[in-house]
């Protein structure tokens, strides 16, 4: 039998070797064929491999290769030649080296190896195995298979009942037992018997060859046919388990390691994409908006205005307010990534080029901006439509009252009856043109008032400008006409004049008189039937007066018309008297008193009109002013309400009442109140759209506008999110951090110290400002630098009490760090410098595998092999050591 000295090293008795391998000549063979595999299994890393155990290592050459694989050190250099004394001087070398490891070697020479000695060979092999792949195992010198049994000793009846040594690994059940132990899923413990042993032997090594990499070292007939397996054959093989599950321990806890970091790289990316999609769609909207808020091309109807001007409400009740939530939950989500950066010892998030939240709040900035302007433009544009609305129909009015004079007009100008006419008719139609004259100068009047209101059209862009302009020159080109008509007319009357001397001055003196005030009826008949449009009651008391006024003159003009009609009855006197041949008409004009007296109840009807008209204007005038106080009234409420809310927000966000519990259950009770107090705001926006709807334009009752409250509203809303937001982020790193309560109120003492000692954005300031620990920064200006850089990654100038807290407390955080996970990677690469593809995928989850394999770069070592990935650039890439 084979011997262990004190220091468990094999020292060989050659009498109890040959008695072991006369009595039973299978140990040998068991051992030849262990032996064999198990110098395979580790010479086939280098490329090679042995046939037969004595002959392969007679000439020292793979004896030495294979001490180098097993050691992973560097052996002397063998010598090459094939004469005996290069083979005997290679296995001394082997020898030297085996015993420079602390082993002695007793009975075992170069030369019986070079002979090619069986025994002395697999006993050399023994040694071998005995120091490099079981004495480190060992139980406090004893067999190294003991520590196998504890580990089965549950689960194999053999061991519970006494059984030791070699025999319980005899029936299989202790060898499927350690699969199972290790790997449940490779072998169904429960189904195995104890008397079909051939069967349980042949199950563990075919799954041992097949998933663990472990080659086939015994034959079940040997184990099964032997009274006692030879127990060098049985360490052998076991203790190639205990290296396999060893490994794959280590693997596993250096793979869940790196899945933890990965973890939360990937949690951190995804939140990282969903802000940059967040940022994204919201400043596409904002860029899709303002072209539109910008779109200042009128419209030509004032029912296509009012038309925009509902789309602009309904963008502000409706489309708006979904994205100032959505701002603010960017800003609240921004804030907790880079709270979990932190905490996670991650570099802080920098947003892609043009997405920062200041970014962001530029273009909300631009997008108000063009609101407002929008608004403005939209309420001209009304006022403007207004306005040429009322030119309009007063052009339409006067065009009309002129065109109906005119008709007719040239062709009476053009007759030529003046030339069959006696005396008597052609004074007539004298004095009839001079009548015409009179009546036509009146009406010069109207023609110039035509002309100004077509100007003003045109001037305020009025959309049908060229049909006003084609009527207007129609009517100033006929009057220019009418002029030269009248003109010719005239010289010809008064040619005829020197010959004709019979006039009527009764009917001339009716005509005079009864064209001037038929002139007037028409007027004061369109100034009662004109259009009007005021904004305030001052407006409308101006026009109340002036027709009052107005009807204070209809006395004298009712004295007028009957002087005018005590005329025509003189006339008719006359002629009734004298039996004047007249017709019946007045040959000087067309007026006659049916038609005064007509006009005159039209005035009189007018009149009443115009008063229920200025009535009715009066009362609506009154319910705007109304409106205007019901506005002011809680504008001027709600108004100071929000200021003094913001003020009271900013207060509690640097005191330390309570717990940050206590503290964020005050602010979402606070944030209730607040979030209560909308419908007030609802109710002020229904008051402010009645007033738009009464196209109210100015309120003198109050300095704050529907704006001023809106954004106001907003700011409050946003401020107390981000309040909340901020105690949120302090529990989380004061439970990430282990910070106490009382450590807490005292970084929260010194932070509002700080903060009202000097400002945050005075980078002078804070460097002397009196900040407890490290912020003192007396350790020189690099020192501070590297503080700054800390507390403010953005370069923001300000520094935050979360990024004060954080580095307060990172010092003693227990984080991973890229030399933990550098190290975790080395393991499952087997010490190498590099890892494979296929390692990652046996190692890790599949989606944490390839998250590897995608972001690994190629590495570039002397070393390295096809496929060969550098895992140490990307642990420093995960902490911002270097880039991925």
């Amino acid at each position: 039998m084979d011997s262990y000295d004190g220091d468990g090293n094999y020292m060989h008795q050659e009498d109890d070797w040959d008695r072991d391998m006369l009595l039973d000549p299978a140990w040998e063979k068991q051992q030849r064929k262990t032996f064999t595999a198990w110098c395979n299994s580790h010479l086939r890393k280098a490329g090679t491999q042995i046939e037969n155990i004595e002959e392969d290592f007679r000439d020292g050459l793979k004896l030495m290769l294979l001490l180098e694989v097993i050691s992973g050190e560097r052996l002397a250099k063998p010598e090459r030649g094939k004469m005996r004394v290069h083979k005997i001087s290679n296995v001394n070398k082997a020898l030297n080296f085996i015993a420079s490891k602390g082993v002695k070697l007793v009975c075992i020479g170069a030369e019986e190896i070079v002979d090619g000695n069986a025994k002395m060979t697999l006993g050399m092999i023994w040694t071998i195995i005995l120091r490099f792949a079981i004495q480190d195992i060992s139980v406090e010198g004893n067999l190294t298979f003991c520590i196998f049994k504890v580990t089965v000793c549950s689960m194999v009846p053999t061991v519970k009942h006494g059984g030791g040594g070699v025999l319980i690994w005899k029936d299989g059940l202790g060898f499927c037992a350690l699969i199972h132990r290790h790997r449940p899923e490779l072998i169904d413990y429960g189904k195995l018997r104890k008397d079909d042993p051939m069967t349980n032997l042949n199950t563990a090594f075919e799954v041992a060859e097949k998933y663990l990499d472990i080659p086939k070292m015994l034959d079940a007939e040997d184990i099964v046919g032997t009274a006692r397996p030879d127990e060098k054959a049985i360490m052998t093989y076991v203790s190639s388990f205990y290296h396999a599950f060893s490994g794959a321990q280590k693997a596993e806890t250096a793979a869940n390691r790196i899945c933890k970091v990965l973890a939360v790289n990937q949690e951190n990316e995804q939140l990282m994409e969903d802000y940059e999609k967040l940022a994204s769609d919201l400043l596409e909207w904002i860029r899709r908006t303002i072209p539109w808020l910008e779109n200042r091309m009128p419209e030509n109807t004032m029912q296509a205005m009012q038309q925009k001007l509902e789309d602009f409400r309904d963008y502000r009740r409706l489309h708006k307010p979904p994205k100032v939530q959505e701002k603010c939950q960017l800003e609240i989500n921004f804030n907790t990534l880079q709270t979990k950066l932190r905490l996670s010892n991650r570099p802080a998030f920098m947003p892609s080029e043009g997405k920062m939240v200041s970014d962001i709040n530029n273009a909300w900035g631009n997008l108000e901006g063009a609101e407002k302007g929008y608004e403005e433009w939209l309420l001209n544009e009304i006022r403007r439509l207004e306005r040429l609305d009322h030119l309009a129909e007063k052009f339409r009015q006067k065009a009309a009252i002129h065109e109906a004079w005119t008709e007719g007009k040239e062709d009476l100008l053009q007759k030529r009856d003046y030339e069959t006419a006696s005396l008597s008719e052609i004074k007539a139609l004298l004095k009839k043109h001079e009548a015409f004259e009179s009546d036509l100068a009146a009406h010069q009047d109207r023609v110039e008032q035509i002309a100004a209101i077509a100007q003003e059209l045109n001037e305020l862009d009025y959309y049908d400008s060229p049909s006003v302009n084609a009527r207007c020159q129609r009517i100033c080109d006929q009057w220019d006409s009418l002029g030269a008509l009248s003109q010719k007319r005239n010289e010809a009357l008064q040619r005829t004049e020197k010959l004709l001397e019979t006039i009527d001055q009764l009917y001339l003196e009716f005509a005079k008189r009864a064209a001037p005030f038929n002139n007037w009826m028409e007027g004061a008949m369109e100034d009662l039937q004109d259009t009007f449009i005021v904004h305030t009651i001052e407006e409308i008391q101006g026009l109340s007066t002036a027709h009052e006024q107005f009807k204070a003159t209809l006395p004298e003009a009712d004295k007028e018309r009957m002087a005018i009609l005590g005329i025509h009855n003189e006339i008719a006197k006359i002629v009734q008297t004298y039996h004047v041949n007249m017709a019946g008409t007045n040959p000087y004009t067309t007026i006659n008193p049916q038609e005064i007296n007509a006009k005159w109840d039209k005035v009189r009807q007018l009149v009443p009109q115009r008063d229920q008209a200025l009535i009715e204007e009066h009362a609506r005038q009154q319910n705007n002013e109304r409106l205007r106080r019901q506005f002011a009234t809680q504008a001027n409420i709600i108004g100071p309400w929000i200021q003094n809310k913001m003020q009271e927000i900013g207060r509690i966000s640097i005191e330390m009442h309570g717990t940050l519990e206590d503290q964020l259950t005050h602010l979402r009770q606070y944030e209730k109140s607040i979030v209560n107090y909308k419908p007030k705001i609802d109710q002020l926006e229904g008051d402010h759209q009645l007033i738009q709807e009464a196209l109210i334009f100015d309120n003198k009752h109050t300095n704050y506008t529907m704006e001023h409250i809106r954004v106001g509203w907003e700011q409050l809303l946003t401020t107390i999110a981000r309040t909340i937001n901020e105690i949120e982020n302090q529990i989380l790193t004061r439970d990430a951090k282990g910070i106490s309560q009382e450590q807490l109120n005292e970084f929260r003492a010194s932070f509002n110290h700080f903060d009202r000692v000097s400002t945050a954005s005075d980078r002078r300031q804070l460097k002397d400002g009196n900040v407890t620990c490290s912020l003192c920064c007396h350790q020189g200006e690099n020192e501070f630098s590297r503080i700054m850089s800390i507390v403010d990654p953005n370069r923001m100038g300000i520094v935050t009490f979360q990024a004060f807290i954080d580095f307060m407390s990172r010092e003693t955080a227990d984080t991973d760090t890229a030399d933990q996970v550098m190290a975790s990677f080395k393991v499952l690469a087997g010490d190498k410098n590099y890892i494979l593809a296929d390692e990652l995928r046996r190692e890790l989850p599949p989606d944490q595998a390839e998250y590897c394999i995608a972001r690994m770069a190629p590495y570039t070592g002397p070393d390295g092999v096809p496929g060969a990935l550098d895992y140490m650039s990307f642990s420093t890439a995960l902490y911002g050591e270097s880039d991925l």
